[in-house]
């Protein structure tokens, strides 16, 4: 009989190594080296195959009619996944402990059991709370059907013998298989049970959503393969002390990975919110300095964005910089960029960088508003109320072109903007709307001239 196979795992990002060592090669992380005993599996007689179940087909001959679209119910999570739901899509949903996952993948229950039949698996409630939490959100249909169980092969049965159209596992961690002796949440029992997840989704063509805890790096907990195998890994962000929640995918083999979803947490479950501008502009003060409007591009939505900086004096021999919600390196460029092209001696001061509403700006667009936001702070003078920046700025000064200039400017004008400051260049012809006063300009103090 066969040895059982020690192999070490990273509890990080599941790399293999065959000793153990103190940091992880790959992800360089310290102590986080596990060992496990893979059991051996029986021994196969090693002859000739006598036939295939599938053999290669023209990729010419290949239908691609078959790839199915169904809508979940909810517009934003329908966004996020690029049009609604693929059908035979293995989806995996991560986020912190209580921001919602559970909820949004129950609430969706009551729209797809409207033509289809659904298991609820959870390994983290009994049936009973799980009952309780939908009748909370009003979610009742003789089409979806729950299930508290955590050992793989008992929900393969129940599986097999419901023959569900979606399955939902609440969550994956929770999940093991009684052939691996690891325990339940280790790296090879994660990557076991997703597995058998992505062979029960293609083999049969049914919808799995996944959900998955992450860790205290914001990262989905267990070995990183496990984001390879799926189709979709959408990631629920946001605030616990603020009711606003926002999805956004960082794989999609079905769609972009730009898009994003806004949802507010309410007693009664999540709310979509359709205008996220409105929300991320609501409560902005009036008359002080220090903030100016952004407008970037989520995929192929316009939102609008208020951009706060902070500069004082600094009591310190090197100032500090902080930047939330934008890039770190990103904002030590436009600061000394701000300091060179535009005379401002910011090394003398400490400055602090602040997107509201939880939002991350990655958009090259956002520099000019940063940069104005900067500037407004340093002279203390407030930038107009009803005006909005958009550009990229390079290290010469210059405002550089951005994409989808006329969906910016018609999304600032619906929210009742008056004026906006955009790049001199650009090959796009524009289309102003009427009420709006458009500035072009070429560098930063042209920019800045007009702003205070």
């Amino acid at each position: 009989m066969a040895k059982p196979r020690t192999v070490f795992f990273c509890n990080h990002c599941g790399n293999e190594t065959p000793k153990w060592q103190g940091r992880c090669p790959a992800c360089g992380a310290w102590n986080t080296i596990e060992e496990h005993a893979e059991k051996p599996t029986p021994g196969r007689a090693k002859a000739a195959p006598v036939g295939m179940s599938k053999r290669p087909q023209k990729l010419s001959e290949v239908d691609s009619d078959n790839e199915i679209r169904f809508t979940t119910g909810m517009a934003e999570l329908d966004r996020v996944l690029g049009g609604g739901a693929v059908l035979g899509s293995l989806v995996l949903v991560g986020g912190a402990p209580g921001i919602g996952k559970s909820t949004l993948l129950l609430q969706i229950c009551k729209s797809l059991c409207q033509g289809h039949r659904v298991l609820y698996v959870s390994g983290e409630e009994s049936e009973r709370q799980l009952k309780l939490r939908a009748d909370r959100l009003g979610v009742t249909s003789e089409s979806l059907y729950i299930l508290s169980e955590t050992r793989l092969s008992d929900i393969l049965a129940a599986v097999e013998e419901l023959d569900p159209n979606i399955l939902i596992i609440d969550s994956i961690q929770t999940l093991y298989n009684e052939e691996n002796e690891s325990s339940p949440g280790s790296v090879s029992q994660v990557k076991d049970c997703t597995l058998s997840m992505m062979q029960l989704s293609k083999s049969q063509g049914l919808t799995i959503f996944l959900v998955g805890h992450i860790n205290k790096d914001g990262n989905i907990a267990g070995p990183k393969v496990l984001e390879h195998m799926v189709d979709c890994v959408l990631y629920f962000e946001g605030d616990q002390n603020s009711s606003y929640r926002l999805l956004r995918a960082a794989k999609n083999r079905f769609g972009s990975t730009n898009e994003i979803g806004v949802f507010e947490m309410m007693d009664r479950g999540l709310v979509e919110v359709p205008n996220p501008s409105q929300m991320l502009l609501s409560g902005r003060p009036e008359g002080a300095s220090g903030t100016c409007v952004a407008c970037v591009m989520e995929g192929t939505r316009p939102v609008l964005a208020e951009v706060q900086a902070l500069v004082s004096k600094t009591m310190l021999n090197a100032p500090r910089r902080t930047a939330d919600g934008f890039d770190f390196n990103r904002a030590i460029l436009l600061l000394a960029v701000t300091e060179k092209r535009a005379g401002m001696k910011l090394s003398m001061f400490d400055a602090y960088i602040n997107v509201i509403g939880g939002l991350h700006l990655e958009e090259p667009g956002a520099d000019l508003s940063v940069v104005l936001a900067i500037a407004s702070s340093y002279r203390d003078a407030p930038i107009p109320g009803d005006l909005v920046a958009i550009g990229e700025v390079g290290l010469t000064g210059e405002v550089r072109s951005v994409s989808h200039v006329n969906q910016r400017l018609g999304e600032v004008r619906r929210l009742g903007f008056r004026k906006c400051i955009i790049p001199n260049g650009g090959h796009e012809k524009l289309e102003i709307p009427e009420g709006l006063e458009v500035y072009k300009v070429r560098n930063l103090r042209e920019a800045i001239e007009i702003a205070l």
